[in-house]
């Protein structure tokens, strides 16, 4: 019996530093992802504003031709960044003066459902009442997503890996 302990334990114990280990990749992606999204939208507002490189963007002296009459300088667009965007986190460690009005919608959801439940909730019950299939492929996702939500200090995760409300 105590094998059978010890096993699930060293089991336990190596899954542990592998989430750990994928937690820090996911990150690194997430990271160079956001870089990627914010590396379109300059790429995006160029393109509008030289007509594809067509025209000159002033960053490159151009050639000098004549021109009739300047063309008016288009107002800047404005970039607003969401979550997720530039290495903004979807979901930020949570202070005493924040609402759950910070976080992603699909975050705001489960800490609803969570909120809305009688007692602690596992992922597969929260991933029911987000409409998802109660399959592996669609619940670990939830779970992550709890797991984060801990993490953070939105929600409180009980030893038997359920969730409640901070």
């Amino acid at each position: 019996m105590a094998d059978v302990l010890t096993w699930t334990m060293e089991q336990r114990f190596q899954l542990e530093e592998r989430t750990e280990l994928l937690r820090m990749e996911l990150a690194e992606i997430e990271a160079q992802v956001a870089r990627l999204e914010a590396a379109e939208v300059v790429f995006g507002q160029w393109a509008e504003e030289t007509d594809c490189g067509r025209r000159s963007s002033g960053i490159v002296p151009p050639e000098p031709e004549p021109e009739p009459e300047p063309e008016p300088e288009p107002e800047p667009v404005r970039v607003v960044a969401g979550p997720g965007a530039g290495g903004m986190r979807l979901v930020p460690d949570r202070a005493e003066s924040m609402g759950v009005e910070v976080l992603a919608s699909e975050y705001r959801r489960i800490m609803e459902i969570v909120a809305d439940a009688d007692g602690p909730v596992m992922a597969k019950d929260v991933a029911g009442a987000l409409g998802c299939e109660l399959t592996p492929g669609k619940v670990e996702p939830v779970r992550g997503q709890l797991r984060k939500l801990a993490d953070r200090g939105w929600l409180t995760r009980t030893g038997a890996g359920r969730y409640l409300p901070r």
